[in-house]
């Protein structure tokens, strides 16, 4: 196992943590109007805006979690790289898609560009 690498990716799950832990407590607290996604208007930002910007904000954290992924699964001597990569790929674009489906209610087309890319990856895995 190579430590450096399991350090690695231990630090880039805790940067995600609190990278979304601060920003639902430093901006998107009061913009909540007691519902998990803020649904409340910023101006000049309308609340469609808000719903999307709090999707993009977690989208860094999730993507950062797919490097730790990666980072720890390379760690491991016997994995190859290909796999990991892949994995984390299907993990990002796959929560991606979600989160941009669900904040906006499927309102923003790029939910499907994100879960298109991880329908791509997953089946390139299958064959």
């Amino acid at each position: 196992m190579k430590i450096y690498l399991v350090a690695a990716a231990i630090i880039a799950v805790i940067v995600g943590i609190v990278h979304s832990a601060l920003g639902e407590i430093l901006i998107f607290k009061q913009l909540r109007a007691s519902r998990i996604i803020p649904t409340k208007p910023a101006p000049p930002l309308r609340a469609r805006n808000v719903r999307i910007l709090w999707a993009t904000w977690h989208l860094a954290s999730v993507f950062g979690w797919a490097f730790a992924g990666i980072l720890f699964t390379l760690a491991q001597d016997s994995v190859s790289v290909h796999t990991a990569a892949l994995n984390a790929t299907i993990f990002a674009f796959l929560g991606g898609s979600l989160l941009v489906l669900i904040a906006t209610k499927g309102k923003h087309p790029g939910w499907l560009g994100l879960l298109a890319v991880a329908a791509l990856a997953f089946l390139s895995s299958t064959t």
